[in-house]
């Protein structure tokens, strides 16, 4: 039985990492398809003013509060949810495991090239690991069928999604039917490119006082405008706390 909160109408697991692995390993060795889906504060007011993307989040099997964003607001609402879950630091932690648990990855996503570069380190990082496959996420909608077929002929059990939300986990809920041999498809944003190197993760001082998105702002100027959706999900945080009164 799920244990959730709603952050804005979007469920999220009340869960720890810990948990959260071990959630993962059960969905592996289960006969079903699941999706792993990784919101920080501006997937979850995406999923706010879109209804369909909504829908889909609410059809996820597990859904991890990636951003400090997410936990705050939790708190705010008063239904504290137990620690962040950094969507990449939960891969990391399955791929701990994936040897011993026989976990096949397909890599899906970023830029051509990042994915190949990601699963040559990720080999060299946990010796052992079996990534099966990989494709960019630069594709046509006439490309698609040739691309499940490839991802279904690699025998892979995990599909980690790299194209961005929502299309990412949109992509997975559309084509879940088509992909028998999946049992876990995690919805993992710029995931691959931090594996690859291409993107350098926050120094870990920044991770644990929850300030890897100050970092990301720091390096990637660019993403300013992005971080105007900060203040916008606190106020509607308030306004639903204030509203349940």
């Amino acid at each position: 039985m799920r244990d959730t909160i709603n952050v804005l109408d979007v469920p999220v697991d009340r869960i720890t990492m810990e948990e959260a692995t071990r959630r993962i390993s059960e969905f592996v060795n289960s006969t079903t398809y699941h999706t792993v889906i990784t919101p920080n504060p501006e997937i979850v007011m995406l999923a706010k003013d879109n209804p369909e993307f909504k829908a889909v989040m609410k059809r996820a099997d597990l859904i991890v509060p990636d951003g400090i964003g997410v936990v705050l607001a939790s708190k705010i609402l008063k239904n504290s949810l137990p620690e962040r879950v950094a969507g990449f630091d939960l891969v990391q932690n399955t791929m701990k495991q994936a040897v011993d648990k026989g976990y096949r990855y397909y890599f899906f996503g970023s830029k051509p090239g990042v994915a190949d570069l990601a699963a040559e380190k990720m080999r060299s990082t946990y010796p052992g690991i079996q990534i099966v496959g990989t494709h960019d996420g630069y594709f046509t909608e006439e490309d698609i069928p040739a691309i499940i077929e490839e991802i279904n002929n690699s025998n892979a059990n995990i599909l980690l999604v790299a194209l961005g939300a929502p299309k990412q986990e949109l992509w997975m809920d559309k084509y879940k039917d088509q992909l028998p041999h999946i049992r876990v498809a995690i919805g993992v944003g710029g995931s691959l490119d931090g594996m690859a190197g291409v993107v350098k993760r926050a120094p870990e001082f920044f991770q644990k006082v929850g300030l890897e998105w100050f970092y990301r702002l720091m390096m990637q100027p660019t993403r300013a405008k992005r971080m105007l959706v900060l203040p916008k999900f606190v106020m509607e945080v308030y306004k639903e706390k204030y509203h349940k009164k």
